[in-house]
């Protein structure tokens, strides 16, 4: 099946601090497009804004990065599937972190973001390896749950029904729909409620 994610090859961002929930990640304000195209530019907006151009996502050396490495109970707070829309349209391809809220990750999940968790030293082990070396690229292996990059490698989790998903194209519902469009219009053909009653 197409649109497996097994494996992603990216630099990372490292993102420091708990509960960052997804107002932070995508301002209400932003809520209010009819589309999610856009929304890549205004992740983080206020903290971003607050920061004035401290950001990682502000910061040369980070754009084009893919990894995300974040700390505990990410993505907390309203259910807002704008989150990891926004998220995803900057560039994000794969979040390693502590904890994650389970409707962002639900929401991520839908868009084929993995969302990979491991313990908070290792993540700690990570921002800093990040954070020396913002240039090196990191071997996210889905399939396997490893990140390796220049500090070393490491072990990741995932629930299986997630790890399933991703790994064998599942999540992308769409995609399995229109892969079976020869066989969704045999099975129409032969439903009468779609082709009319007969006495």
């Amino acid at each position: 099946m197409a649109n497996q994610i097994r494996r992603i090859e990216r630099r990372a961002i490292a993102l420091e601090g708990n509960d960052i929930d997804t107002d932070r990640i995508i301002p209400a304000r932003f809520l209010k497009c009819v589309t999610f195209e856009g929304l890549g530019a205004w992740a983080f907006a206020d903290d971003r804004t607050a920061l004035a151009g401290c950001h990682p996502f502000d910061q040369d050396h980070h754009q084009g990065a893919g990894l995300l490495v974040v700390n505990r109970n990410f993505g907390c707070g309203s259910s807002r599937e704008h989150a990891p829309q926004s998220l995803g349209r900057w560039g994000i391809q794969a979040l390693i972190g502590e904890s994650f809220a389970e409707i962002f990750s639900g929401n991520c999940l839908a868009l084929g973001l993995p969302c990979c968790t491991t313990d908070s030293e290792t993540i700690s082990a990570l921002q800093r390896a990040v954070a020396a070396n913002p240039a090196a690229d990191y071997h996210l292996d889905v399939e396997a749950l490893t990140i390796t990059g220049p500090g070393g490698s490491w072990p990741l989790t995932m629930p299986a029904a997630a790890h399933r998903m991703l790994t064998s194209g599942q999540w992308d519902v769409t995609g399995q729909l229109t892969a079976r469009d020869a066989a969704l219009r045999s099975t129409a053909t032969r439903l009468p409620y779609l082709t009319g009653f007969t006495c």
